[in-house]
């Protein structure tokens, strides 16, 4: 599968290779039609538990949907000009910030939010999962959901979360937005 190609895209491919329709994958993995559907047109990003749920109901690896090419080399650096990325929207991409992150124990990743990502508050699907998250603003100004709560984040602001509780993220503005998150425990870790 082509590691360029965005999440939603390659979801589907997989969907409909295997004469899936878009019901039968709500049903299989508890997400709405209405979401898979946007999913797979780049219309909106998912969170790494929904991913991992969708990987099993398709039975591929939760990595396969990450670009892991050289991952096995003996430099551990990434150099900024060469972080792998990945398309989780049309709005939003993700630097993995590890060649081998299925190897470890967090996930560092760096998400870049288009001006309005996720910016409609009534269509924001909020997610929880087990384990951690921390989250640093590198650049732009984020508006951040943690259960029915709200806090507008700017460039060195942070939290760090339990993960169980229902949370996500938007850029309500017109600028380009950069976070830092790291994730414990990692989903791509096959542990």
């Amino acid at each position: 599968m082509s590691h360029n190609t965005p999440i939603g895209a390659q979801i589907k491919t997989l969907r409909t290779s295997r004469n899936m329709t878009l019901k039968q994958m709500a049903e299989a993995t508890g997400l709405s039609v209405g979401f898979l559907s946007q999913l797979e047109r780049g219309m909106s990003s998912i969170a790494i538990d929904s991913l991992q749920t969708i990987a099993g109901v398709l039975g591929v690896p939760l990595r396969s949907f990450f670009d892991n090419e050289g991952a096995q080399t003996l430099d551990p650096v990434i150099h900024s000009f060469e972080m792998p990325t990945t398309e989780i929207s049309s709005q939003i991409i993700q630097y993995v910030l590890s060649k081998s992150p299925e190897d470890f124990d967090f996930l560092p990743r760096i998400f870049q939010l288009m001006p309005f990502a996720n910016s409609d508050e009534d269509k924001l699907e909020m997610y929880s999962h087990s384990g951690e998250e921390f989250i640093f603003v590198l650049e732009g100004v984020i508006t951040m959901y943690i259960e029915d709560r709200q806090y507008t984040m700017y460039p060195g602001d942070s939290t760090q979360i339990q993960s169980n509780l229902s949370h996500n993220w938007m850029n309500r503005t017109n600028k380009v937005a950069r976070i830092l998150t790291v994730n414990t425990p990692n989903p791509l870790n096959a542990k």
